[in-house]
């Protein structure tokens, strides 16, 4: 173990530790997956309740899987479906900066998985103890969290999201 591991493991557990928090908000927080479900509905992101679900759930697994370096690339690439479905339905109408509700904080963390990724989830995880090696890593994990991520959410989007007309007078 090494500096860089260490400081991979901090990354991972940030990065994780705080999608599983906003995952367990939606179920445990505020309205609960009630709320959520009606949320999503309001956003366009139909049927509410399976999107709160999967969110959630997502969020929750993906993070804890980034935070221990279980399946890393797979668990980045969540991060990424997740990230560009939020900032699609969301925040791309309110511009960049993340004090104006923009895309920023979406962006960060989305990059920061597929950068994880690609570097490996390092000797202090789960990926090193099953696998006995960081794989994948490099090019095959930027390609599995960028790609799979990518395709993920733009296909969740093309099926489910459906924003209410907006009718000008």
């Amino acid at each position: 173990m090494n500096a860089y591991d260490v400081g991979l493991l901090l990354l991972r557990a940030c990065l994780g530790l705080t999608m599983a928090a906003h995952g367990y908000g939606k179920i445990f927080s505020g309205g609960r997956l009630a709320g959520t479900a009606a949320w999503f509905d309001s956003i366009g992101m139909k049927p509410g309740v399976l999107h709160a679900r999967l969110a959630a759930g997502c969020e929750v697994g993906f993070g804890i899987a980034l935070a221990v370096g279980l399946l890393t690339p797979v668990a980045a690439a969540g991060f990424v479906a997740l990230m560009v479905v939020a900032a699609w339905t969301v925040h791309r109408s309110n511009g960049f900066f993340i004090v104006g509700n923009g895309w920023e904080y979406n962006m960060v963390l989305a990059v920061t998985a597929i950068a994880v990724a690609t570097l490996g989830a390092g000797r202090i995880s789960i990926d090193r103890l099953v696998f006995g090696v960081d794989q994948p890593d490099g090019w095959v994990g930027l390609v599995i969290a960028a790609g799979l991520g990518a395709v993920s959410g733009i296909g969740q989007l093309a099926i489910f999201y459906r924003p209410q007309a907006t009718t000008v007078s």
